[in-house]
C-alpha cells in the first residue's frame, strides 16, 4: 500500500459510468415499476453507495477513505440502464476506485435483479469520466475515447 501520509489534504471528486445492455421490454418492465423483485433502480443505487463505502474491502491495496458524499444516477435508456456515480472526499488520496466500484456494484445488482427476465444482459463501458483534486490535478475524459493518452490530465 502506498504511503499517503505526506500528501496534502484536498477536496477530491471522481465520476464514473457504465451500462448494462438489455432488451427494451426489460427496460419497460423496470420503468413501469412492474419488476418482480421490486424497485430495481433504488436497490441498484443503494448497492452503489454501500460498495463505494467498502471499496478498500474489494480492492486489496485501496486505502479506506472517509467519503463526504456519493451520488448515483441510474437512468433507463431504450435498451440499457446507464449508471453514473460521483464520489467526494476531503483527504490524502483520490476516490476513482470508489466511483468505479460504485458503478460496478450497481450494474451487478441490476443483473442479479433482472436475470430472470434476460440472462443475456451485457455489462459494458465501465470507465472513469473525471477526477479532480490532489497532486495530479484534474482529468476529464474527452468525447468517449478509450485510449487514456488521448484524454486530458491538466
Amino acid at each position: 500500500m502506498v504511503d499517503v501520509g505526506a500528501k496534502a489534504i484536498t477536496a477530491r471528486e471522481a465520476v464514473a459510468e457504465g451500462r448494462i445492455m438489455t432488451r427494451p421490454d426489460v427496460v419497460r418492465l423496470v420503468s413501469s415499476g412492474q419488476a418482480p423483485k421490486g424497485d430495481v433502480l433504488a436497490v441498484a443505487r443503494v448497492a452503489a453507495v454501500v460498495a463505494a463505502k467498502r471499496t478498500s474491502e474489494w480492492i486489496p491495496l485501496a486505502h479506506p477513505i472517509n467519503l463526504a458524499g456519493v451520488e448515483v444516477e441510474v437512468r433507463a435508456e431504450e435498451n440499457a440502464f446507464h449508471v453514473v456515480a460521483s464520489v467526494k472526499t476531503v483527504g490524502q488520496t483520490g476516490v476513482e476506485m470508489e466511483a468505479l466500484t460504485a458503478v460496478s456494484a450497481a450494474l451487478l445488482t441490476l443483473y442479479d435483479m433482472l436475470k430472470a427476465q434476460d440472462r443475456s444482459m451485457t455489462i459494458t463501458g465501465i470507465r472513469l469520466l473525471s477526477k479532480s483534486g490532489g497532486r495530479s490535478g484534474q482529468f476529464v475524459r474527452k468525447g468517449g475515447h478509450t485510449d487514456a493518452h488521448r484524454d486530458t490530465d491538466e
